[in-house]
């Protein structure tokens, strides 16, 4: 029988079980489960920072913005920027009694008003990169005042904004570098995994991180340490902007991007966030030169002090990483080289074979090579160093050994 001999009832029927499948379809469970980029978004939802997730179309941006809202049991309102006229986010102008005394009156847009009234929800600026530059400097106030015409979002509102890359947005626009200094700019890639248990009916549950309040004050000083160290120490690190109009769109240092850096290593250090977490957070707020820098910066600010070392080599707790480990033993060396002393120079030296004892051998080479040169000619050669010799000679052989083994394999 066609669709068009169908009886209306016969039909109705049909639709509300189509209906019926289509609810069945809609119903998904989470779970918790470690991923990176919707735990670096959770915590920036959590410090309050505005988030601009980057993506090509259909790697689903917009799912998983409403399931953080339903998992974080907000109300999502959302805002096409592209379909909006830049009166919408700064207010339409009202006339009022007396507009010669009392001025025009800049009226806000309903959705504003509804998220001002419930006092909570997540704002979800979407399609950002096809909204015109008109568009994204009204956007401004929005983003960093959260104004709205003559309205402010209560502090329970919480903005994230999606964008595809020009090269793949509908008739698609570069960035303004105001604009895009305002968010963390977080990359949304697929993650094979994820979206295979996600199409079988379970998808990751964002969660917001757990904050220690005892670690509050903790945490605002090693957040404030770790930005101003690195920038007393690289001060053009303090704002750069971009040279290219592609490079503008994204994040790059600024005294502004600094300030939200600040705020992001607070509450990831509060909340004992994962390294790559911080890193894809740190990254995305001042860009990736920077980031890289600040990183390195705090991993070293944790390093053991080289006069506690050379005080007492035999209790050294040396880390394990072999870039940090590495840069430890430089900095013994350093010290004996300021204050050249005959017990600093073999406190030295058995820092360096506890390091061959406990780590690759090959980290020690060029440190030693440094610390045989401060050696003063009154000074005997301590039996360490026989010992270390022997250690590098042997681990290098192996090395050798290793690479013949790996040329031979490839023959």
């Amino acid at each position: 029988m066609s669709v068009h001999t169908l009886c209306p009832a016969r039909l109705s029927s049909q639709l509300d079980l189509a209906g019926d499948l289509l609810t069945l379809l809609g119903e998904v469970r989470t779970e918790p489960r470690p991923d990176t980029q919707l735990d670096a978004l959770t915590l920036a939802v959590a410090a309050d920072l505005p988030v601009l997730l980057w993506g090509e179309p259909g790697i689903g941006k917009t799912a998983a913005l409403t399931q953080l809202a339903e998992s974080l049991d907000l109300p999502l309102t959302t805002v096409i920027a592209s379909v909006h006229e830049p009166s919408d986010f700064s207010g339409l102008p009202i006339i009022g009694d007396d507009p010669a005394t009392k001025g025009v009156p800049m009226a806000p847009p309903d959705w504003a008003v509804r998220l001002v009234h419930t006092g909570r929800g997540l704002l979800f600026l979407d399609e950002l990169s096809t909204a015109p530059p008109a568009v994204q400097a009204a956007l401004l106030r929005v983003v960093l005042e959260r104004r709205i015409g003559t309205l402010h979002l209560p502090p329970g509102v919480r903005i994230v904004a999606a964008a595809n890359p020009r090269s793949s947005a509908a008739d698609g626009w570069e960035l303004s570098a105001p604009l895009a200094n305002r968010f963390v700019h977080l990359q949304w890639v697929h993650n094979h995994d994820v979206v295979v248990r996600g199409l079988g009916g379970t998808w990751p549950r964002a969660t917001l991180p757990q904050l220690d309040h005892e670690k509050f004050s903790e945490a605002v000083t090693f957040a404030r340490r770790a930005v101003c160290t690195l920038l007393a120490a690289r001060p053009k690190l303090v704002h750069q902007l971009p040279t290219t109009e592609t490079r503008r769109g994204g994040a790059w240092p600024s005294p502004r991007s600094w300030e939200m850096t600040v705020r992001l290593i607070a509450f990831a250090t509060a909340s004992d966030a994962r390294r790559d977490v911080l890193s894809q957070l740190i990254r995305g707020t001042v860009g990736d030169g920077a980031g890289f820098e600040l990183l390195t910066s705090i991993d070293r600010m944790d390093l053991p002090d080289p006069e506690v070392l050379l005080a007492d080599p035999d209790a050294a707790d040396l880390p394990e990483r072999g870039d940090l480990r590495q840069a430890v033993l430089d900095a013994v060396v350093a010290a004996v080289r300021k204050r050249p002393e005959r017990s600093r120079w073999d406190a030295a030296w058995s820092l360096l074979v506890r390091a061959v004892e406990t780590g690759a051998p090959d980290l020690v080479v060029v440190p030693a090579t440094t610390l045989a040169t401060l050696r003063r000619d009154n000074w005997a050669i301590p039996a360490s160093i026989e010992q270390l010799g022997a250690m590098v000679a042997v681990a290098q052989s192996a090395d050798r050994a290793a690479a013949r083994v790996a040329v031979e394999e490839g023959r």
